[in-house]
C-alpha cells in the first residue's frame, strides 16, 4: 500500500492512500490546484482518484471539494451528519448530490481492492470520523482532529503499518499563547485536538513490530513547532519494547505546504 500526505494543518488537509489498482483521498481541504500539484509529484492526477472520503465538514478538510467534484465528478463518501452540515456551507452545498454516498460512522466501503473503514471520533463537528484503509495484507490509517482517544480508538487503529496521527499543539505554548480563553478551552477540551504528549501516548499503544511509517499531522502554526512535536512524541514512544530508535518507525512531521513523498508498505 502507498500513502502520501499532500497537506496537513489548520490551513488545509489532504492525504493520498492507494494500491497498484486503486487510489483515494482522505479530505480535500486545499485548492484543486494544490491537490493536483501534490499528485503530480508522484506521477498521478485527480483522474486517477477513485473516491474522496471526508472526515468532517470544517473548511480545512473540504475547501477544494467543490472545484474537484465539478471538474472530475469523483464519488464522495461522508457520514450523514457531515453531509447534512455541509448543506449549510456555501462553497460546497451545490455539489451534485449524486456524487455523495452517505456512510455510517462505523462502517466499511469497498473501493477497488481496498476496504475503507470509518470510526467515530470526538471533535466539535457534526459526525466526525477517522479512517483506516486495508488491501487485506497491509493497513494505513489517518486520525486527526480528535480531542481525546480511548480504547476503541486504539483498537480501530491498531495493526496499522502506516499512520498519520494528530499532534496539534504543545499544551504549555497554548496555555501561555495569544489565543482567547474560549478558543484555548475548545482546543484543550475532549472535542478539540490532541496535544503532542497525548499523540505520543496513543502512538505508544499502537506500536507493534510491523509499523513502517508514522507521520505527525495537523500541527498548529501558533502553538507548536515541528521539532517540538517530534521530540515530544519521541520521548513518549521510546518506552515501547518494539523500537530502539524512532527511525525504526519512520517518525516524521507532515508539512502544511509540502508533500511528504510516497511511502510504501
Amino acid at each position: 500500500m502507498k500513502m502520501m500526505n499532500i497537506a496537513s494543518g489548520s490551513s488545509g488537509n489532504c492525504t493520498f492512500i492507494g494500491t497498484d489498482d486503486g487510489s483515494l483521498l482522505i479530505d480535500a481541504g486545499i485548492s484543486m490546484k494544490r491537490i493536483e500539484e501534490g499528485l503530480n509529484t508522484a506521477s498521478m492526477t485527480l483522474r486517477d482518484i477513485d473516491a474522496i472520503f471526508i472526515t468532517h465538514e470544517h473548511t480545512d478538510h473540504i475547501k477544494g471539494l467543490k472545484a474537484v467534484s465539478r471538474k472530475y465528478e469523483i464519488p464522495i463518501y461522508l457520514t450523514g451528519g457531515t453531509y447534512n452540515a455541509m448543506k449549510y456551507i456555501s462553497n460546497v452545498r451545490d455539489i451534485d448530490d449524486e456524487l455523495f454516498s452517505v456512510i455510517g460512522s462505523d462502517s466499511e466501503v469497498a473501493i477497488r481492492d481496498m476496504v475503507v473503514r470509518s470510526k467515530s471520533i470526538s471533535h466539535d463537528a457534526a459526525e466526525p470520523v477517522c479512517y483506516s484503509v486495508t488491501d487485506g495484507k497491509k493497513k494505513v490509517s489517518v486520525a486527526t482532529d480528535l480531542g481525546m482517544y480511548d480504547a476503541s480508538t486504539v483498537e480501530f487503529l491498531y495493526d496499522s503499518d502506516m499512520m498519520l496521527l494528530e499532534a496539534n499543539h504543545d499544551v504549555r505554548m497554548l496555555e501561555t499563547g495569544p489565543y482567547p480563553y474560549h478558543l484555548k478551552k475548545r482546543i484543550l477540551g475532549s472535542k478539540g485536538h490532541l496535544s503532542n504528549e497525548s499523540c505520543g501516548k496513543m502512538l505508544l499503544e499502537l506500536l507493534h513490530p510491523h509499523v513502517k511509517k508514522v507521520m505527525l499531522g495537523h500541527l498548529s502554526r501558533e502553538n507548536n513547532f515541528p521539532e517540538l512535536a517530534f521530540e515530544s512524541v519521541k520521548n513518549e514512544v521510546l518506552e515501547s519494547p518494539f523500537i530502539d530508535d524512532v527511525r525504526d518507525i519512520g517518525l516524521s512531521v507532515a508539512k502544511r505546504d509540502m508533500c511528504s513523498g510516497i511511502f510504501e508498505c
